[in-house]
């Protein structure tokens, strides 16, 4: 299998913004076979486009791919170019997961971004591209609600 990727096994700097990043796709080993593949983001982090003070959250990708993976490496620094880039909570969340079925045509995808209290209040934002296939195991994505202390 022949890769063509723009970054992979390459020296690449963070791209300065979303829009300037480069989103590589990989052919899927397995097409037609129901599977989920799942990215954790732990310590997204963006700017709140008002104040221009850091807002940080965990981003969960589940997706059942098709013909296409997104390649790893550039969906880190894809999700890393946020770290300059000012947009509210529900527009950076729904923003990736729809860039990311935009490019891998998947069979089934869902964003769950669980952002950090702004202002005394968390904001979670969940989207997915249509009702989960049948057959497909879904599980939690594992990040509790918000609880204060």
């Amino acid at each position: 299998m022949t890769l063509e990727t723009t970054q992979l096994g390459k020296p690449t700097p963070l791209p300065s913004s979303p829009d300037e990043a480069v989103l590589d796709r990989v052919p899927n080993p397995h097409p037609g076979t129901l599977y989920l593949a799942r990215f954790t983001m732990p310590e997204f982090t963006s700017i709140c486009p008002v104040t221009g003070q850091p807002d940080f959250g965990i981003l969960v990708i589940d997706y059942a791919p098709r013909d296409w993976l997104v390649e790893s490496k550039s969906l880190k620094l894809y999700l890393n170019s946020f770290r300059n880039h000012g947009a509210f909570h529900e527009d950076c969340t729904v923003g990736v997961g729809k860039r990311l079925a935009e490019l891998l045509d998947p069979v089934w995808l869902r964003i769950g971004g669980y952002w950090y209290p702004r202002g005394g209040m968390p904001i979670d934002v969940f989207w997915q591209t249509d009702a989960p296939p049948t057959g497909l195991w879904l599980p939690d994505q594992g990040v509790p609600p918000y609880r204060g202390r």
